[in-house]
């Protein structure tokens, strides 16, 4: 029974407000630091999925999606906040993650429009040229803080939530829900079956007429957006936003890693790899130290290579099959075993 997406947000609504609620039973912010960063990673990672998964083209671009994201975020600031302003206005975030959005997913439209025509390993490095582009230009743009960094300033707590970084988390977690439903739709629907001609052979799918370029384009625009409303509220969350901080690897490197160890061919598989790597890196963070993050990532993302190179939904299905094969043959050996009832 295939559940409706009105319901499927409901469900999803529910099972935030249950997390929301045994975190601040919790009574440890920490675990909102964490479950923010986890979070950030579903959106991430469900992101790239739509365009890698769904499509087949591998994005190494992630980190100049997420960075434009946060430095909108850091030039509206500058323009609407503080004594220098030119506008006194104060955006709340979820505003500014709603422009960031705007302003990533024009980018992402002119990436794909410019980048598209590449296949295979050319598209790639064309992604992974943007990532350098952009932050050549952050570095040297001292409006937002150049080389030198910005600040952000946030207020300590809210009314009826407590701690800013509770805020954050619900709005992370909110964002998070909304990309699942809006990969879970893509994936139900007719554009997500010209996502899997692409992706499984696009030649074939051009020659059947399927407009490949738009659908290309359409992908690269959903998820530049969501990469930078993902990074929108990061400056608020961090307080001191710098290049190497918004460019790192990790968000490239993790991006890509998730759904992949997850399964790219459905939106669980985000939502699984993010939660499995992301809790071991907090987990690790806290316990051994933050540079083995990328270690734990390489060595799991190479042994699912090696052993469920579809990842975790894969290996979940081929046991299903595996097992209702096994049930069939059963069935057969009973019905011709003598004395059976026809």
């Amino acid at each position: 029974m295939t559940v409706r997406t009105p319901v499927f947000l409901v469900i999803c609504l529910v099972v935030g407000a249950a997390v929301f609620g045994l975190s601040i039973v919790a009574g440890n912010d920490y675990v909102f630091f964490a479950g923010y960063v986890i979070l950030q990673y579903v959106v991430l990672s469900t992101a790239w999925n739509i365009l890698g998964g769904y499509c087949g083209y591998v994005n190494f671009g992630t980190a100049a999606f997420f960075a434009l994201g946060a430095y909108s975020t850091v030039a509206i600031y500058k323009l609407t906040t503080g004594d220098d302003a030119v506008f006194q206005l104060g955006i709340p975030i979820p505003v500014l993650m709603l422009a960031s959005g705007v302003v990533s997913g024009i980018v992402g439209f002119g990436m794909g429009y410019l980048t598209l025509r590449l296949r295979g390993a050319f598209f790639s490095i064309a992604t992974l040229a943007l990532a350098v582009v952009l932050e050549t230009l952050v570095v040297n743009w001292d409006y937002v803080g150049g080389s030198r960094g910005a600040y952000v300033i946030r207020p300590e707590e809210l009314p009826w939530i407590g701690s800013y970084v509770r805020y954050l988390f619900l709005l992370m977690m909110l964002l998070a829900i909304g990309s699942i439903v809006v990969a879970r739709m893509i994936e139900r629907s007719k554009l997500g079956y010209g996502f899997a001609t692409i992706r499984d052979d696009e030649l074939a799918a051009e020659a059947c007429g399927v407009p490949t370029l738009r659908l290309k384009l359409i992908a690269t625009t959903i998820s530049g957006a969501l990469m930078g409303m993902a990074g929108a509220p990061f400056p608020y969350y961090i307080g001191y936003l710098q290049p190497d901080s918004t460019f790192a690897l990790d968000y490239a490197v993790n991006s890509i890693a998730m759904p992949l160890i997850g399964g790219t061919t459905s939106w669980v598989g985000p939502l699984i790899g993010s939660i499995l790597l992301g809790t071991l890196q907090q987990v690790a963070t806290v316990t051994i130290s933050s540079a083995v993050n990328l270690l734990i990532v390489g060595c799991l993302l190479v042994g699912f290579v090696i052993i469920a190179p579809n990842g975790i939904i894969g290996l979940v299905h081929t046991y299903l099959q595996r097992r209702e094969e096994d049930f069939v043959g059963r069935r057969h050996v009973d019905a011709d075993a003598p004395g059976a009832v026809p």
